[in-house]
């Protein structure tokens, strides 16, 4: 598996609010957060009040008084969103918006996003057109991900090609954005009945694997052999809480197994009952986790991963299995020394997520390369490429790659070195 450098992911870059505002609607706790020049950003439902609160004050580096009164404009903008979320007809265009820390090519899509009427979809092909970069339909998602005014800029009326729900990293997930659609009338009354939570969540993270195997033998001929000849036993490990997997996941990072597991033993020794909770792990002294064996990186990451815990901006398992991949991915690596592949590997090993597929990672290349008899690995464009074919099921394809590099190294090792005779005649 690749090496993954560790990187500070800041949260979102919006501008600093002097004033933040929190209210109830049909869909739970909101916050707003404003300064002199518009509004700075807006923060759907977390599990809790609290947690919606904190996390846009963290967002918009805000320890404003919530109960500062809120100007005029700001009370039109709550109203406004509570009116659109009882499916009542509602108007932002007119909302100031302090947008100076947007990336150009953002604010053009959001400007664009704003265009789009209310009980209307825009694909994400659709929305590049509209703000003058045809080819930039992925650049589009990702701008979607870091939208700071859901709901202003309505994110939630962006859909893929095929008319999926995508994309959406509030706590709720692909059920919030579906019950936003729902209220403003935009999903057709023939496909509301596919949208209930149970149908999206079963549609998105379920996983038989003898339906994955036969969909990738019909799919790929290569792969296929290769099935015959490994048998399929990737099983979801088991975990209490997303601190705890996150944990895990910073102490393994770029060390072998027998390694990582004798730290990551003598780190929870360091927690009461070893038991893996935030404020019990800021407690510790960095000397302590320093001997316990973890790099001064990975003690940085820990007390960063255990400082937005106790804040509440790290979702529960619960909160994630309501989000789609995407949104995991945004949402997780915001943490110190957490990045793509890392989440990736969650989402795999211990969210059993059926459809991942790691680009960044050595093995799934280099295993490609073998499975295909090449000479070089693939770029990502063309894995990518390649393995649309093995959509939904890139997860179980993935895990095949590794099996081919094992393959590959073993076959390596059981090769007779060449004999004297050889040796001479080679020279």
């Amino acid at each position: 598996m690749a090496r993954e450098k560790n990187r500070r992911r800041q949260t979102p870059l919006i501008a600093r609010a002097n004033s933040h505002r929190l209210f109830d609607s049909s869909v739970g706790p909101l916050a707003v957060a404003w300064n002199e020049r518009g509004l700075v950003g807006v923060q759907l439902p977390e599990s809790s009040a609290k947690k919606t609160v904190e996390r846009l004050a963290a967002r918009a580096n805000s320890s404003a008084d919530l109960g500062a009164t809120a100007p005029k404009w700001v009370e039109r903008v709550v109203e406004s969103m509570r009116a659109l979320l009882s499916g009542a007809p509602a108007d932002f265009s007119a909302v100031p918006l302090d947008d100076g820390k947007i990336p150009e090519f953002h604010s053009r899509v959001y400007a664009a996003l704003r265009r789009v009427p209310q009980g209307q979809t825009r694909t994400y092909g659709e929305l590049a057109v509209a703000a003058g970069s045809p080819d930039a339909a992925r650049a589009v998602g990702q701008a979607m991900r870091k939208n700071p005014w859901p709901l202003v800029v309505p994110c939630h009326r962006v859909l893929a090609a095929d008319g999926r729900l995508c994309g959406f990293s509030a706590a709720g997930g692909l059920e919030l954005k579906a019950t936003l659609l729902r209220a403003e009338s935009a999903i057709p009354a023939q496909k509301r009945r596919a949208l209930k939570p149970k149908t999206l969540q079963a549609k998105a993270k379920t996983l038989d694997p003898k339906v994955a195997l036969r969909h990738l033998r019909k799919s790929d001929e290569r792969l296929s052999t290769l099935i015959d000849r490994v048998p399929y036993t990737l099983a979801s490990a088991t975990v209490g809480t997303t601190l705890e997997a996150l944990l895990r996941t910073i102490v393994y990072q770029q060390l072998n197994g027998k390694a990582a597991a004798t730290i990551h033993g003598r780190v929870l020794d360091l927690l009461p009952g070893k038991r893996v909770e935030a404020n019990a792990l800021l407690s510790i002294e960095p000397t302590r986790l320093r001997a316990a064996g973890l790099s001064h990186a990975k003690i940085a990451a820990a007390r960063d991963l255990a400082q937005r815990a106790a804040n509440g901006e790290i979702p529960s398992l619960a909160e994630l299995s309501l989000m789609d991949d995407e949104a995991i991915v945004e949402r997780l690596s915001e943490v110190r020394g957490i990045g793509r592949w890392s989440v990736e590997m969650l989402l795999m090993f211990w969210l059993g997520r059926p459809d991942v597929l790691p680009l960044g990672d050595f093995g799934v290349r280099q295993g490609f390369m073998h499975l295909m008899g090449r000479k070089e690995q693939p770029s990502a464009e063309q894995l990518e490429r390649h393995a649309e074919r093995w959509r939904p099921y890139r997860s179980v394809a993935s895990w095949y790659m590794w099996r081919a590099v094992d393959e590959a190294r073993a076959a390596l090792a059981e090769k007779p070195a060449p004999t004297s005779r050889k040796l001479s005649k080679a020279r």
